[in-house]
């Protein structure tokens, strides 16, 4: 989802899909009429964002909400309009540099330790309200990994006090011990586009950054990096001139693109709308290697398909004037299957199957649907239907 900027694009301030050719939008929290729509917009596309576009780039046009973590803020932003429009009409809109200003001061990376803003002495003060721990599936997964002499690493855009406190209470005290390199403070996808001069490695002393480090020489904890000095450590750890790369995340934008793009890894989208439209069907929700091992309560699934927005896998066109509309993949459903090598539900949904499992992949010789694991979601069983576009 993109949220519309104020200052660049008339103060309308508007929150527009992203993921199909027949845009929607809407003014705050209200959606937008067709006729409103064409008029600020066009008709199918929006020029300053096109299709074709491989990955939602910073620009002064939009912010790309592009995870769940991020997401909340598209919410808060469509109220403000709504808000404003209440007491100050169709005025134009300049409130972008105040959320920009209210994220800083939240998620800055002093906050965890001087304990400011709303969200981390929150998360300290009752992390079980917002945090679950891993299922020991998930624990034993990676130690097998790790008994079977595979590198593990840990990447993450945290700051490294704030991934301590979430790692220990998902994966234990001990959770150090299942990765041979932690980094922290990533700041992607700049660790996987910037070269190695623009963000060089750092080693950290009570979570403070220290100097900055010529080369990665041995595996430990550290901050900021950059991707070429990773894999030239990995190289070194391995004795492979080309050593294997699969990496696992969450976010188009921030992990399985540049990983791709910039470090032609292999990828792993863990994409939670995999099994929202197979809630009601728990018989194929499972794949049959893994019947009746999951563990415990599951967390409500995500629906794929928003009565607002649509389906997050396929989107309608317009047809001409006597033509029945035609489905298309939408923006997110196409990068899923250009940049990611398999796309699973959860890292539980694999954890137990054998490490020398062979997963189908995305490739040009394969279907569009076939590096869905366990399965593609329902709304693309029919792929014969779509097109294109």
């Amino acid at each position: 989802m993109k949220w519309r900027k104020d200052e660049s694009c008339q103060g309308k301030g508007l929150i527009e899909s992203s993921v199909g050719k027949s845009p929607r939008a809407s003014h705050g929290t209200r959606m937008m009429a067709p006729e409103a729509l064409a008029e600020e917009y066009g008709r199918r596309e929006w020029r300053h964002f096109p299709a074709e576009a491989a990955v939602a780039c910073r620009s002064g046009k939009y912010y790309f909400y592009d995870n769940y973590f991020d997401l909340p803020g598209a919410l808060l932003c469509a109220r403000v309009v709504d808000s404003l429009t209440k007491h100050n009409g169709q005025k134009p809109f300049d409130f972008w540099k105040d959320i920009v200003a209210g994220i800083q001061y939240n998620y800055k990376m002093s906050a965890f330790k001087e304990n400011c803003g709303i969200y981390f002495p929150e998360i300290k003060r009752d992390p079980g309200r917002y945090l679950r721990t891993c299922p020991e599936s998930v624990k034993k997964w990676l130690q097998q990994l790790k008994n079977a002499g595979k590198i593990l690493m840990l990447i993450t855009s945290s700051h490294s006090d704030y991934c301590r406190l979430l790692c220990e209470y998902i994966l234990g005290n001990d959770f150090e011990d299942l990765f041979d390199i932690v980094i922290t403070n990533a700041l992607k996808p700049g660790f996987f586009s910037h070269s190695p001069s623009q963000r060089p490695f750092r080693t950290l002393e009570n979570d403070e950054e220290q100097e900055a480090l010529p080369s990665l020489d041995k595996p430990g904890w550290y901050s900021q990096g950059n991707a070429v000095h990773l894999y030239e450590l990995l190289k070194k750890m391995t004795g492979k001139p080309e050593p294997k790369v699969v990496y696992f995340g969450d976010s188009m934008h921030s992990d399985i693109f540049p990983a791709r793009h910039y470090s032609n890894w292999e990828t792993v989208l863990i994409l939670e709308e995999l099994s929202g439209d197979r809630e009601g069907k728990p018989e194929e929700s499972e794949p049959l290697e893994k019947k009746g091992k999951y563990e415990g309560p599951k967390a409500k699934a995500l629906n794929t398909l928003s009565k607002k927005w649509g389906s997050f896998f396929i989107d309608s066109v317009s047809g001409l004037e006597n033509t029945e509309d035609s489905l298309v993949y939408t923006w997110s459903c196409k990068r899923i299957s250009t940049y990611s090598t398999i796309v699973i539900p959860s890292i539980e949904a694999i954890a137990e199957l054998p490490l020398d499992y062979k997963f189908t992949r995305f490739s040009s010789n394969n279907s569009k649907t076939a590096g869905y694991y366990p399965n593609p979601p329902l709304v693309l069983s029919s792929d014969g239907m779509l097109t294109t576009k």
